[in-house]
């Protein structure tokens, strides 16, 4: 089965067994609407494609760490589009979660997916002592004082570090992401934290990039928030070509972060590929 078949399947299942009878209509809808269809699944197609390079000794753990981290992706952003946060109408190029179901709902979603992320990750068939690793790393990614619920309370602050900001609302999940996956298959979680953070900020500066170059039908959601709302924009500080350049030299080192490992030239072609889609034609073109 090919990494994207594992993290629809798993997603599916986790997210069927939370709309299970009994489940009130509106939040199982929301559940629903909430992860499918999804976006690229950057997040957990990295922990699967780490899993897969240190060997994929465990299967079932590295699925279940994967769809956790994209249930926690998937709530996070029906966080991020409420009226207290973004108030953006418009997510994955349809109405966001609270546009569509209510603020109420989409909070209670959100929440419902955070805890069902944890739930996937209780129900994989792996040792104990792995299980505990999965766990600390996935909500490390998401919690105080380092992740993306860190990130988020950068944007209540008067004053954000630029790289502090970023580190938290993107890169923590990045680096959950490379971690789990390694631990999945038994290897050195630590070793893999490098390039969960380099692809993490990479990302960041691509859609940075984005929010400034491209509109609002190219992304699926609202652009200009970060000017709107004062918060740190690379390409705001360094300009486009700037911002373009330090894109390249992340993804870059990115690379060279690699650890030794038996699939470590798949790897690096594989995100090669994926990463070229940080690159959008527009910024492409306006900064030729």
């Amino acid at each position: 089965m090919s990494i994207a078949a594992r993290i629809e399947q798993t997603l599916a299942d986790a997210v069927d067994n939370a709309r299970g009878p009994g489940c009130p209509p509106k939040l199982a809808s929301a559940l629903h609407y909430c992860v499918f269809p999804g976006g690229h699944r950057i997040r957990p197609q990295l922990c699967l494609a780490v899993a897969q390079a240190c060997g994929d000794a465990d299967p079932a753990s590295a699925d279940a760490a994967a769809a956790a981290i994209e249930l926690l992706h998937c709530a996070s952003l029906a966080h991020d589009d409420l009226p207290c946060f973004d108030d953006a109408a418009l997510r994955r190029g349809k109405p966001s979660a609270h546009a569509e179901y209510g603020a109420p709902i989409a909070v209670l979603a959100g929440d419902a997916l955070i805890v069902l992320a944890f739930q996937t990750l209780a129900g994989a068939a792996c040792a104990p002592q792995r299980l505990a690793k999965l766990v600390s790393i996935v909500a490390a990614g998401v919690g105080a004082p380092h992740g993306i619920v860190a990130g988020q309370a950068w944007e209540c602050e008067s004053a954000v570090p630029l790289a502090d900001y970023q580190r938290a609302k993107t890169g923590a999940l990045f680096v959950a992401a490379t971690a789990a996956g390694a631990a999945a298959a038994g290897a050195d979680a630590a070793q893999w934290a490098t390039l969960g953070a380099k692809l993490g900020e990479a990302y960041q500066v691509a859609d940075d990039l984005r929010d400034v170059l491209c509109d609002e039908a190219e992304l699926g959601k609202p652009i200009g928030q970060d000017a709107a709302r004062f918060r740190p924009n690379a390409a705001a500080q360094l300009g486009v070509a700037g911002a373009k350049e330090h894109l390249a030299a992340l993804l870059l080192s990115a690379i060279e972060s690699i650890p030794p490992c038996p699939g470590a030239p798949e790897l690096r072609a594989l995100i090669q590929a994926q990463t070229a889609q940080f690159f959008p034609e527009r910024p492409a073109r306006a900064a030729a």
